[in-house]
């Protein structure tokens, strides 16, 4: 096997191996309690916010700079915006939205866009891995790992919803498995390419917090909000954005 096709084999396991984690902990996670839901939807956002403000972001501008990582946010958030009428219009059909396993049909679409979100997500990561192996194999592996441990809680937080939603253990763990497949194929380019052009690396990275935007502001908060309005929940939040410190 070529040293192109290892790499992009590393950022393949990698990057499935943290949603993976946290796809069969959310499958085998009963939550009958919407409060509680609410919740563990908070403590996914505020992860997610960590993830935007303290890695994407951040390295967006340091690969690229701020137009970059502007140009990046808005082309993700308008991505997010296409990819919400597509689950709305071909994936939770009214078929779907009629049959009466799918229990909530508003988590449903949560857990969908927010994997389409991670599968965005990913891609950049894998180039970030890709590009640090060409410069040195310690540089490829410890970017390997940290993007390893900080995918677990965004298979989670796919996870929950797509469960809450009526999707059976199988195919929630299949669903966050597939998501973290870009970041193989994210890798195996970053890996072509070799040196790639930091303003790419920097307007993807960009374009990660835009679609990861979205789906907090317009997707996890309010479907949070519908179930429960307490104050419980928003500590959910905080205890999010402490844990994603912790992890970036």
């Amino acid at each position: 096997m070529s040293g192109i096709a290892n790499i992009a084999v590393l950022g393949l396991i990698f990057g499935m191996i943290g949603t993976t984690i946290g796809g069969v902990i959310g499958a085998f996670l009963d939550i009958d309690s919407n409060k509680f839901l609410s919740f563990i939807l908070e403590i996914a956002a505020g992860l997610m916010t960590s993830v935007i403000c303290f890695n994407l972001i951040p390295e967006s501008m340091e690969y690229s700079d701020i137009t970059g990582a502007i140009l990046g946010i808005f082309i993700g958030v308008c991505m997010m915006i296409f990819c919400n009428d597509f689950v709305n219009n071909r994936l939770l059909s009214k078929s779907v939205s009629k049959n009466t396993k799918y229990k909530n049909r508003n988590l449903l679409k949560v857990g969908l866009i927010v994997g389409i979100g991670l599968a965005i997500h990913n891609f950049p990561e894998g180039l970030a891995i890709g590009s640090g192996f060409e410069a040195s194999q310690e540089l490829g592996f410890s970017l390997a790992i940290a993007i390893c441990i900080h995918d677990f809680p965004e298979g989670l937080a796919m996870a929950i919803p797509l469960k809450q939603g009526g999707y059976g253990k199988l195919k929630v763990i299949i669903y966050t498995a597939i998501s973290g497949i870009s970041t193989g194929v994210g890798a195996l380019v970053g890996a072509l390419i070799g040196t790639i052009s930091k303003q790419v690396i920097g307007v993807s990275l960009g374009f990660a917090a835009g679609a990861m935007m979205y789906i907090i502001s317009c997707e996890i908060i309010p479907e949070s909000n519908s179930m429960y309005k307490g104050r419980f929940s928003k500590f959910g939040n905080i205890i999010g954005i402490i844990l994603g410190l912790a992890l970036v």
